[in-house]
């Protein structure tokens, strides 16, 4: 079995860039209800996307943000090819729809680009491409193999 988690650095330093300004405006108009419920909010998000965890196990590959927020589960049977890519800035971070197909990325450009039987593509960013890439197609069969 395979388990990695990159913190999602990318994520937590927008979060804390937008919670720096929280904090000026807190300072300089006294604070009241709706920035604390702001405030509130960020550090919610900060826990729920803390972190992406990429597992690898005898029955497929998943992966999740946080204590396990947009939680994805393929079954080895699903996947027809496995490559290790490079993300560019508008594959972005956190979760999202491109022309690349989905795209679930904490922080940094290494991906694993992840193509199914039907078509769909996702993309899963990873600052251990290489070994994740390496346990997916260890479970393919060897023609599938990218």
């Amino acid at each position: 079995m395979y388990q990695h988690k990159q913190t999602a650095w990318a994520i937590l330093i927008i979060l804390l860039w937008v919670g720096g300004f929280l904090g000026l405006a807190f300072y300089l108009m006294e604070g009241d209800g709706p920035m604390m419920l702001f405030a509130a909010i960020l550090v919610i998000l900060a826990f729920l996307f803390h972190g992406l965890t990429v597992r690898v196990d005898e029955q497929g590959v998943e992966w999740f943000f946080g204590p396990g927020i947009a939680k994805k589960r393929l079954a080895f049977d699903e996947i027809k090819s496995v490559a290790v890519v490079s993300n560019s800035f508008r594959h972005g971070v956190g979760i999202r729809i491109t022309h690349d197909g989905w795209v679930y990325n904490a922080s940094g450009f290494a991906a694993v680009a992840i193509e199914l039987h039907d078509g769909t593509f996702y993309r899963v960013g990873s600052n251990d491409a290489d070994n994740l890439a390496k346990h997916i197609s260890a479970h393919l069969p060897a023609q599938e193999q990218s």
